[in-house]
């Protein structure tokens, strides 16, 4: 009983991250084709651009941590060597997301100080 518990919230959980990722990537296309329609008004700005995929990133890295949940209550129930290599996988590729994301940001905030500043 606790074991089917288990297996369908961690089913929930994957489908959750779904959710956020799809989520996230209709308002990062969204974004883009906005922007897009700006570059013939000559509204454009790489800078939204930047800003989109700091958005973006943040959805995915949402969607990637609630993977890692659904992995990690996966591998509790079925503690398979394969399970443990999808669980380290996801775990390296939100941690490079993550430095990237907040790399990206850093700039993002400066950039935009200094045209404050202008």
């Amino acid at each position: 009983m606790f074991t089917h518990f288990l297996n369908l919230l961690a089913t929930i959980i994957s489908v959750a991250s779904l959710l956020i990722v799809t989520y996230g990537a209709l308002i990062a296309i969204i974004q883009f084709l906005i922007n897009e329609v700006k570059r013939f008004t000559g509204g454009y700005s790489t800078t939204n651009i930047r800003k989109l995929r700091s958005v973006f990133g943040t959805y995915l890295l949402l969607g990637l941590e609630f993977l890692i949940a659904s992995d990690i209550l996966k591998t509790v129930l079925e503690p398979t060597m394969t399970e443990l290599i999808i669980l380290g996988g996801i775990v390296v590729v939100r941690t490079v997301l993550s430095v990237f994301l907040n790399k990206e940001i850093k700039e993002l905030e400066a950039d935009t100080k200094e045209c404050d500043n202008k």
